[in-house]
């Protein structure tokens, strides 16, 4: 049996309602793919506290975590993915690509113009609908 492996990661708005989307570097696995920032969850921690864990040690800020905006498992050849995607809003500090290639903030209408990590790509599909349709 694969491994599962749960992941927390951020949808992270700022005040012009973009996106933070973060491009994996040619160290991770799946270089080049974009992705929500965050990582792994340790047993026993929440999805909310890896989350601001992980973004801490990744892109150096504090963050405050609100709903799960969507919840997936993709399966990889090696792996399976359950991924958590929260929304979230930077309370302290500035992201710094750390430990990713390149961070971009976009509005969400414009996030299906980058190469998504095969798991971000339900929450992408979800953020671009909600956001994009009428209030």
């Amino acid at each position: 049996m694969e491994k599962t492996i749960e992941v927390a990661a951020a949808c992270i708005e700022n005040d012009n309602h973009e996106i933070l989307c973060a491009l994996r570097s040619l160290k991770m696995s799946m270089p080049n793919k974009w992705e929500f920032p965050g990582g792994k969850i340790k047993k026993g921690e929440a999805a909310h506290e890896a989350l601001q864990r992980e973004i801490l040690e990744e892109l150096d800020c504090k963050i405050t975590t609100d709903e799960i905006i969507c919840e997936y498992t993709h399966e990889y050849d090696t792996f399976t993915i359950h991924l958590h995607v929260i929304k979230a809003a930077i309370k302290e500090g500035t992201p710094k690509a750390t430990e990713h290639a390149k961070l971009v903030w976009l509005a969400p209408e414009h996030l299906d113009s980058l190469i998504w990590a095969a798991a971000d790509i339900p929450a992408v599909k979800k953020i671009m609908k909600t956001k994009t349709s009428p209030s």
